[in-house]
């Protein structure tokens, strides 16, 4: 080996594991579109009213029933206007600035929600993969709960306590926490089979039996040897929970359970819209495709995820 070739290697740092991670993910084109559409509908939602400028809630009676700007070339006669690109509903509210409001509440509520679901589906499977005497109470609280009907559950929740928390919390904040909370706890159930399985094949291996040899504590074991390896899992599952919690905070809304009237989601446009979906379709089109889209953008991040992060395809 000559001096320059050892040099090379020496200068060589080593390869990271989530820039190995990141290498196998761009490989999957179709997670690398999903994650641009999600990055864009988020700065549409978040950063889009600050440029638009038009509040969602003001009516204009005059200016009602506008078509999308597209209408034009199907119908020379049609209302369109370059003010509202999207159009205007029958009370003459801006659509676009309807779906950008909507949107970030809607994502506020599926991040929100996939959170409070990872976070308990985490815990309760660390719990049970790790404490054997825990396991079968919190697998067959997990069972109880799966058997349960998800929209009936969320059904009932909301009309037990969606008064007494708008009482207390006001009418927007105590239907999001309601929500929210609805969802979080309905949904964390696939995440604890999952980690469960992973801690109890992790609580095997050689560094975890050194560590507990020389008397580490259960509390850092979890923390320091079994939640790192189990990430990559947990990554996979919040995505998935992320499509699932806002499919269900549509269809609460589409329902008529969500937010007040005033306070719209896209599911909420999607109920206000189905009225009048034969004479205006585009009103009921552009809500259903920012949840089709944002939701197909998720799961293939998912997929995506769950290929980086699987070693063997990664090492290929």
């Amino acid at each position: 080996m000559t001096d320059a070739s050892l040099a090379t290697e020496v200068a060589e740092k080593p390869r990271n594991q989530w820039w190995d991670v990141w290498a196998q993910f761009r490989t999957h084109k179709g997670a690398v579109a999903g994650l641009f559409f999600l990055i864009f509908i988020t700065l549409f939602v978040t950063v889009g009213p600050l440029i638009w400028g038009i509040d969602p809630g003001k009516l204009d009676i005059r200016n009602k029933d506008v078509r999308p700007i597209y209408m034009a070339i199907f119908d020379s006669g049609a209302k369109v206007s370059w003010a509202n690109p999207m159009g205007t509903d029958n009370l003459g509210r801006d659509i676009m600035a309807n779906i950008m409001q909507g949107g970030r509440i809607s994502l506020a509520v599926g991040w929100t929600a996939m959170i409070l679901a990872v976070f308990l589906g985490t815990l309760i499977g660390v719990l049970a993969g790790y404490f054997k005497r825990l396991d079968g109470l919190l697998m067959r609280f997990t069972d109880l709960v799966l058997a349960l009907p998800l929209l009936p559950l969320l059904l009932v929740m909301m009309l037990l306590f969606r008064d007494p928390l708008r009482a207390a919390f006001g009418p927007e904040n105590g239907i999001f926490i309601l929500i929210v909370t609805g969802i979080g706890i309905t949904s964390w159930m696939q995440t604890a089979r999952i980690v469960r399985g992973d801690v109890m094949a992790l609580k095997e291996r050689e560094f975890v039996l050194a560590a507990r040899s020389i008397g580490t504590p259960a509390r850092r074991m979890i923390t320091r040897h079994l939640l790192p390896n189990v990430l990559s899992p947990i990554m996979v599952s919040a995505t998935l929970g992320l499509a699932t919690a806002i499919i269900t905070e549509s269809a609460l809304s589409f329902l008529g359970l969500g937010f007040p009237s005033d306070f719209p989601t896209w599911g909420k446009i999607l109920f206000d819209s189905v009225d009048r979906m034969t004479a205006f379709p585009e009103r009921v089109i552009w809500p259903g495709l920012a949840i089709s889209l944002t939701v197909l953008s998720v799961n293939y991040i998912g997929d995506g995820l769950r290929d980086a992060l699987d070693p063997r395809i990664r090492g290929q």
